[in-house]
């Protein structure tokens, strides 16, 4: 599935043709925010390490495979139970149904949401978001992605390498 998404992803067309007359300043617009963005740490570092999903391809432990499980099931209760709550309580012609039982159910679909999101550990959200930011980048950027200038050392590391 994630080699489907990113196909996806890189069929989206660039934003070098969306340069026409009237966008022209959105573009650069675009650009300039898209530079700001990759010369930030987490970006670069992305663009530099060539950031992709192969993390998932590993086999998923118990604890990461209920996480999945529970965000998965907060999307399916959260807006759709929203909803039925609130034609029940037309139905029923009790707007107190409604004022008292969306936000609660809503609220347990945050609370299965972020016990998924603890569950399935930060290391799957970090792949995703890198991989993510650095496809986006490259889309809008182009050729102009390589040259961010590689990650260099910090003072204090060069300091110890001289000495």
């Amino acid at each position: 599935m994630p080699t489907k998404i990113i196909l996806f992803v890189q069929k989206i067309l660039s934003v070098e043709s969306w340069k026409d007359n009237q966008s022209g300043i959105m573009v650069s617009i675009i650009n300039k925010a898209a530079l700001y963005f990759a010369r930030k740490e987490f970006c670069k570092t992305a663009i530099n390490e060539h950031a992709d999903l192969s993390i998932f391809k590993e086999k998923l432990s118990a604890s990461v495979i209920t996480g999945l499980i529970l965000i998965t099931i907060s999307y399916l209760i959260g807006i759709p139970a929203v909803f039925i709550i609130g034609g029940i309580a037309a139905w029923l012609k009790n707007p107190t149904f409604g004022v008292i039982g969306i936000p609660l159910i809503y609220g347990f679909s945050w609370l299965f949401f972020m016990l998924g999101l603890y569950l399935a550990g930060p290391k799957y959200g970090k792949a995703l978001s890198r991989c993510t930011v650095r496809i986006i980048l490259e889309k809008i950027l182009g050729d102009e992605v390589k040259t961010i200038r590689p990650l260099q050392q910090d003072d204090s590391e060069k300091s110890i390498t001289k000495n």
